[in-house]
């Protein structure tokens, strides 16, 4: 993940520490900072003041970021009851959402650290999320054989988009409402 202001990237590894680079200087900021559980995504906030990983263990963690790890732990959010897969943050800074192997998508405020509804549509893990550019629809893929857009201020479903395959990645245009998205290949019949 790289930081909002591009002069950093974070990089995590198979052994779940997580490595900060300065890309000015090509030199890690301190050690690489080891978990005791697995980290599965991380990511910073828009301000670049907070850090957030989503861990094995249901929690999305969420640190002070400053100058080197480790950091101090602000938050530890019981986010699913199973593996937290997926994080991701809505452009206009209200949201952030976390996909999980419980097949649930639960919707966070930025500024209270609540859970303020949860997309229950799918029946697989959620492996990946995106916020569109406007910030009003919130698209959700998995092993489904489809990909769930829901309304961010409802949590209801509005578009279902059949796939042939398990998503693994999709991505919002970013001003328009088009959505891209990458499936395994499909088995043949």
């Amino acid at each position: 993940a790289w930081s909002p202001d591009g002069n950093v990237i974070a990089v995590g590894d198979k052994e779940d520490q997580v490595s900060f680079i300065d890309k000015r200087t090509h030199t890690l900021l301190g050690a690489p900072w080891s978990h005791k559980v697995e980290v599965n995504e991380i990511s910073w906030n828009a301000a670049g003041n907070l850090f957030f990983l989503t861990t094995s263990n249901g929690t999305v963690e969420v640190f002070e970021y400053g100058a080197k790890p480790p950091y101090e732990n602000l938050w530890s959010l019981t986010a699913h009851t199973q593996n937290c897969y997926c994080l991701e943050f809505d452009p206009r800074d209200r949201y952030f959402a976390v996909g999980s192997a419980d097949a649930l998508v639960s919707l966070w405020d930025l500024a209270t650290f609540t859970c303020v509804r949860t997309i229950d549509r799918l029946d697989w893990p959620v492996r990946t999320l995106g916020f569109s550019a406007d910030g009003q629809h919130l698209a959700a893929g998995s092993e489904d054989l489809f990909i769930v857009v829901a309304d961010v201020s409802t949590g209801e479903t509005v578009h279902e988009i059949a796939t042939d395959a398990a998503t693994n990645a999709l991505a919002w245009h970013p001003t328009l409402p088009i959505l891209a998205f990458g499936c395994d290949r499909a088995a043949p019949d």
